[in-house]
């Protein structure tokens, strides 16, 4: 029993051993159960989470794969966008180049258009021009036509018909910037105008003549005949007063001094005369005083020295004048024969008869030389503005010389010339012949154009302060005064115009084909 109490305990003891090994075991086993359920549980959530997490990243994947799609899908369409925009840009530069061409043969067709429009321009500028130039060709020689037509009117006695003829002249030539100067112009002008008045005061040759200081229309004549005259121009009147004369005395020179308006008379046979005018009780009184010049044969010229000194001229002597104390000084003999005297660069010249001229710095210091143009110099004058030189020789002959030397021969003058004047590029000039000549230094050929003609030697002329008149002594003791101021004379002509032309007249002097025009507004 023991043994079986004790196998029993030992089998009792083995199964509880064993049972609470069980036990453990189970134990173990639900332990590991519970932490497997827990770990299935976990798992079962984990796969839930997992399978969420699985459809969310399944979602984001469709999400991504949409995004990535769409991606692809604006990448296409980027690129299409892209290739797009490099077609459009090809396209562009394309039609850049198009534009560039086109442009270019626009600018090209621009230019041809503009040369064209140019040309045409250039065309029509000449067509214009060229119809300028006939017309005003045409009216030139029209107003030369009318300007010859008038003087042949006026020579018939026409004298009304004549002026309407000299005014349209005028005008057709002004208006066209024509040459009024023109001989047909110009002497129709004059004709028209009457502006030639000639009176009859001296006895003897007019040798000179000079004006007072400051007066256009007074002027003191001398003459061969020992007279000195003072002459006032009223209108077409001449008043004139006596000064002095004497038959014995043989004046050729007249100096008037603008300062003390002292009036200074040369006689060939040997004196001088000095005439001062003053003012007593409301009469002008004359004071004469004659003075020889002792040593001094055939005095000829007074030339101003300054304003203290004249220098006197004889044919083979120079004498100083002092003006303060009225007594010649120093008397010199010349080496030379003088044939005439003027002025050049502010300085007395002396011609002599051998070709030569002498500037006188001196009564026995001069300038010689030899005179630039030949034959014998009867007359000198000289422009300051232009540089011309005019050199008048005793057989008519006047040359021109210009400032660089160059020597022109003119032809018109039939005898010695008396006296000539440059004002600019006019020369004026007196001849033996009878005849004034104006000269327009301005072309290659110079004619001359007559502006007055007498039968009589013309000794000598001058202008007035206004230079729009020049007056003239010839050798028959007639004194003229002629205007060539063409406004002047324009305005006397159409002062005298008492009616227009008819239109038979107008279109058988100027012609049909001209428009009419009126030159009086109010006829009389």
């Amino acid at each position: 029993m023991g043994c079986a109490g004790l196998l029993l305990a030992g089998l009792a003891a083995t199964g509880f051993v064993g049972w609470q090994q069980e036990r453990q075991k189970v134990k173990d086993l639900e332990e590991r159960l519970a932490v497997m359920q827990k770990q299935e549980l976990r798992s079962t959530i984990d796969r839930s989470v997992s399978a969420q997490m699985e459809k969310i990243a399944n979602e984001q994947r469709e999400i991504s794969d949409e995004k990535r799609e769409e991606a692809l899908q604006q990448t296409r369409v980027a690129n299409e966008m892209r290739q797009c925009s490099e077609q459009e840009r090809l396209n562009a530069v394309e039609a850049e180049r198009n534009a560039i061409a086109s442009e270019k043969k626009a600018l090209e067709a621009s230019a041809v258009a503009e040369s064209q429009r140019q040309m045409a321009e250039h065309q029509r500028i000449q067509a214009e021009f060229s119809k300028r130039v006939a017309d005003t060709l045409s009216y030139l020689a029209l107003g030369r036509s009318l300007g010859s037509i008038s003087t042949i009117q006026s020579q018939a006695g026409n004298k009304e018909i004549a002026d309407l003829l000299s005014y349209a002249s005028y005008l057709f030539t002004s208006r066209y910037q024509g040459d009024l100067y023109n001989p047909t112009v110009f002497q129709s002008l004059m004709r028209a105008s009457e502006s030639m008045v000639s009176w009859s005061e001296h006895t003897g040759a007019i040798m000179n003549m000079d004006f007072l200081p400051n007066e256009m229309n007074r002027l003191v004549t001398v003459s061969n005949y020992g007279e000195i005259i003072l002459c006032e121009r009223k209108g077409d009147r001449l008043l004139t007063e006596t000064l002095f004369k004497n038959n014995q005395y043989d004046f050729r020179d007249i100096y008037i001094d603008k300062a003390t308006n002292l009036i200074y008379a040369l006689s060939r046979t040997g004196e001088l005369v000095i005439i001062s005018r003053k003012e007593e009780g409301g009469k002008r009184k004359n004071e004469v005083k004659t003075l020889s010049i002792d040593g001094m044969k055939y005095p000829m010229k007074i030339n101003y020295i300054n304003d203290d000194f004249l220098l006197i001229i004889g044919e083979r002597s120079l004498a100083q004048f002092d003006k303060k104390r009225q007594i010649f000084r120093n008397v010199k003999q010349t080496p030379f024969r003088i044939v005439t005297s003027t002025r050049k660069q502010n300085l007395p010249i002396l011609f002599d008869d051998q070709g030569r001229q002498h500037i006188v710095k001196g009564l026995e210091t001069f300038d010689t030389s030899k005179v630039p143009v030949p034959g014998n110099v009867t007359a000198y004058c000289e422009s300051k503005n232009t540089g011309y030189q005019a050199f008048g020789i005793n057989d008519g002959t006047i040359w021109l010389v210009d400032k660089h030397g160059n020597a022109q021969k003119l032809l018109g003058h039939r005898s010695r010339i008396s006296r000539m004047r440059l004002n600019g590029r006019r020369l004026f000039s007196s001849s033996y012949d009878g005849q004034v000549n104006l000269w327009i230094a301005d072309n290659e050929k110079v004619e001359p154009m007559t502006l007055l003609q007498s039968n009589n030697w013309i000794t000598c002329f001058n202008f007035d302060t206004s230079k729009t008149a020049f007056w003239m002594g010839d050798i028959k003791g007639n004194l003229a005064a002629v205007n060539i101021s063409v406004p002047t004379m324009v305005e006397k002509i159409q002062k005298k115009l008492k009616r227009n032309l008819t239109t038979e007249e107008w279109n058988y002097f100027i012609g049909q084909n001209i428009p009419y025009e009126k030159f009086v507004e109010n006829e009389k």
